[in-house]
């Protein structure tokens, strides 16, 4: 796997590694349905369109050529100080080798200023959980709504410092 830029030919595969590993991860927190209702929702072809756009951002996917195994997206806030990483996931095929670390340091690094990276993560996705405390992750908050403005999902905010 190699680590480039996403863009809009892997918008497609995108969708449907988000939609695959968001079932075999939420499914038996928040039920198939749910998880239906938010992947429509958070990664519809529309979504995922914009973000390769957006200013102050970068959008990564994980490519051997054949296949996107696995991809992040992560954006600054306006000072450029804190890069909020919204997404990284790897298919759960190819978890647990060195994907996500690998598009962990690329987000790092294509935010060369920033002060600290802060994410959200469900406090039942252990395997996530894990990643991030051996990425150098701490947590520092909890929040209500996860991903969205009055989601009603409760997540574990984490943050790293980058300098």
């Amino acid at each position: 796997m190699f680590v480039r830029t996403a863009s809009e030919r892997d918008i497609e595969a995108v969708r449907a590694l988000l939609v695959e590993t968001w079932h075999a991860t939420y499914d038996a927190i928040y039920g198939t349905e749910k998880v239906t209702e938010i992947t429509d929702s958070w990664h519809s072809i529309a979504s995922l369109r914009r973000r390769l756009t957006r200013p102050n951002s970068e959008f990564l996917v994980a490519d051997d050529g054949k296949r996107i195994g696995g991809m992040a997206y992560a954006e600054a806030d306006a000072g450029g100080d804190t890069v909020m990483l919204r997404q990284l996931y790897v298919l759960p095929a190819l978890q647990g080798r060195g994907i996500g670390g690998m598009l962990l340091d690329e987000i790092i690094e294509s935010f060369s200023d920033a002060k600290r990276m802060r994410l959200e993560v469900e406090e039942q996705n252990v395997k996530a959980i894990a990643f991030y405390q051996a990425h150098g992750f701490a947590q520092t908050d909890r929040t209500a709504n996860c991903g969205a403005d009055q989601s009603g999902i409760p997540a574990l905010i984490y943050e790293m410092p980058l300098i």
